[in-house]
């Protein structure tokens, strides 16, 4: 696993947003104190998108319960010009609510109250598996290609026909993951284990919802998958020739 060293970290662009003071100064205090320092904060969700668009965050932290409009719309919005990982705050606990965060463009979720380090655990968790699609990196082009689709692993592009998929990071991270084990059935414990990391083991409706985004994206027939197969209680496959 990689870990990130004081100066990558001191560069990483963090945005905040919670309409409570007192909660962004606690996250902002443990942040710091973990070696960040180029955190932003914001109070409503239209300061959180102008925000967002001036300084391009590496990674946002988003209260669902906002003043103006709530957490699922501005993420709907971030989506619109940014892909970083996007961490939910919220004092819902039911699984709908956390489904409808992933279902918007969120990558993670945390449940009120929480503890400030473990909001900075999933930060640095987020980051590292960032990082390590970079650090994987070769100076030769590295193409995966099936069907229609063509995954460039140098820029981290997705494209179909030609065109460019807008994929987020965990998207991208499932995607990627799945590709390079062709024809395996993967369990779903295993995928948000090699996926999402050591502790979301319980996870599993936001896997299912990241493989139907994928589907969404990448399938010619989301209804009817080619390529990202379920394997009725055991997990997925994927195919690269196609639904055989």
């Amino acid at each position: 696993m990689l870990n990130l060293n004081s100066s990558e970290m001191s560069k990483k662009r963090i945005l905040l947003v919670d309409d409570e003071e007192d909660i962004l100064i606690l996250l902002e205090t443990v942040l710091i104190k973990e070696g960040f320092k180029n955190i932003h904060k914001a109070t409503n969700g239209v300061t959180a998108i102008k925000v967002g668009k001036s300084i391009e965050p590496d990674i946002i932290v988003l209260d669902i319960m906002l003043p103006d409009m709530d957490g699922y719309e501005v993420c709907k919005q971030l989506r619109e010009f940014t892909y970083s990982p996007i961490i939910f705050l919220s004092a819902k606990s039911d699984d709908i609510d956390k489904l409808l965060g992933l279902s918007v463009g969120g990558d993670d979720y945390v449940t009120k109250p929480f503890s400030p380090k473990e909001v900075a655990y999933r930060i640095k968790a987020q980051f590292r598996r960032v990082d390590q699609i970079k650090q994987n990196k070769t100076s030769e082009v590295k193409l995966i290609k099936f069907g229609d689709i063509e995954i460039d692993e140098i820029k981290a592009e997705v494209t179909k026909n030609n065109q460019l998929i807008n994929l987020t990071a965990k998207e991208y991270q499932l995607l990627l993951f799945l590709v390079k084990h062709p024809k395996q059935i993967l369990s779903k414990e295993l995928i948000l284990d090699r996926v999402w990391g050591k502790g979301y083991e319980g996870h599993l409706n936001a896997l299912m919802v990241h493989i139907h985004h994928l589907r969404q994206k990448i399938e010619n027939e989301p209804s009817m998958p080619e390529y990202l197969l379920t394997q009725r209680g055991l997990g997925y496959k994927f195919v690269p020739g196609g639904k055989s």
